[in-house]
């Protein structure tokens, strides 16, 4: 049976009344990027059925007026009056995929399937005409902003059609409330192609940021305060950035970052930037470099290292370090 009713602060509303139309939308996804964005739907008179294969997911956001537990990809799509709008918000990969391939069996003429995840753009356009065949809109949606978006509201990418887009004015702008959030950045694939390259130049400004204090603690003679440096920076200096803000959040707590663990993790929208560079002969070595050190934090690179290790020993005779048999 189709939801006609939410609860808003214990109080049950419908979904729509003579002075006002509630939005709905279906959330498949409720990590913390997803669960930030049914938070914020929530709180814009929305009401949001969200699904996640992890239960406890959905029972912390019980709380929230507007949202709607769902307990399978069919109780979703039973809750969700049509034409259906559901957004997907899971890490590019398998699950992803599945998801997508389900909703195109599913979803009926008429509704919506929007990719809020860092999706390939090529994977993205070929999707959307297998859609389009079965007359399902798909909108590709680049989401940046962090946990910070509840908040500050979120950086939103679009790929797809105008009229569809247009047609989504509502639940978009409750995500980016706050003029240039929003931005249709052109036909399918585009939205995800944008955020890619937003991606890929995150990945150079954290490198040059983590490099930078890693000279700064290297100079010990100096006993440099990098929280009071990185608060003189972020004030007025021509470095000044939100990374550069979260920097100097980090540095007060833990200026010696005590227990963290020195790999960096990749998303996939670097290695997807640094291929299309690749393939068009664009020039990027400040985002391919800062790629390939993720991949060496990660122990991509320890196999290389030994063997420099053994040639260097080899050649000019200098000592091979052990590992300790505890290490």
């Amino acid at each position: 049976m189709k939801a006609l009713w939410y609860t808003r602060r214990g109080i049950l509303i419908p979904l729509q009344q003579p002075d006002k139309v509630y939005m709905q939308i279906g959330l498949v996804g409720l990590g913390k990027m997803g669960s930030s964005l049914a938070r914020k739907w929530c709180r814009a008179d929305t009401h949001v059925v969200g699904f996640d294969t992890d239960a406890t997911r959905m029972e912390e956001l019980k709380s929230e007026g507007g949202f709607e537990a769902a307990y399978s990809l069919d109780a979703l799509l039973n809750a969700v009056t049509a034409p259906r709008t559901i957004w997907v918000m899971l890490p590019v990969g398998r699950a992803n995929h599945q998801v997508l391939d389900e909703l195109r069996l599913k979803l009926s003429p008429g509704d919506t399937v929007i990719d809020g995840g860092n999706s390939h753009y090529k994977d993205t356009v070929t999707r959307a005409e297998q859609f389009r065949l079965l007359g399902i809109n798909m909108i590709d949606a680049g989401v940046s902003g962090g946990l910070q978006g509840l908040e500050n509201g979120f950086c939103v990418m679009i790929g797809g059609e105008s009229s569809t887009t247009a047609s989504l004015k509502r639940v978009l702008e409750a995500l980016a409330p706050h003029p240039n959030q929003l931005l249709h950045c052109g036909p399918s694939g585009a939205g995800h192609f944008v955020k890619m390259v937003h991606t890929a130049i995150e990945y150079g400004m954290m490198q040059s940021i983590s490099e930078g204090f890693s000279l700064l603690a290297a100079k010990r003679e100096f006993d440099f305060d990098l929280s009071a440096i990185a608060e003189n920076w972020r004030s007025s200096s021509g470095v000044r950035s939100f990374l550069l803000d979260l920097t100097a959040n980090v540095l007060k707590d833990n200026s010696a970052l005590d227990g963290v663990a020195p790999i960096v993790g990749d998303s996939g929208d670097g290695r997807f930037a640094a291929i299309e560079a690749i393939e068009q002969g664009i020039p990027v070595p400040v985002i391919t470099q800062a790629l390939l050190s993720r991949f060496q934090t990660q122990g991509q690179g320890d196999f290389a290292a030994k063997v420099n290790v053994l040639l260097r020993s080899g050649w000019g005779g200098h000592d091979v370090p052990r590992k300790n048999a505890n290490d």
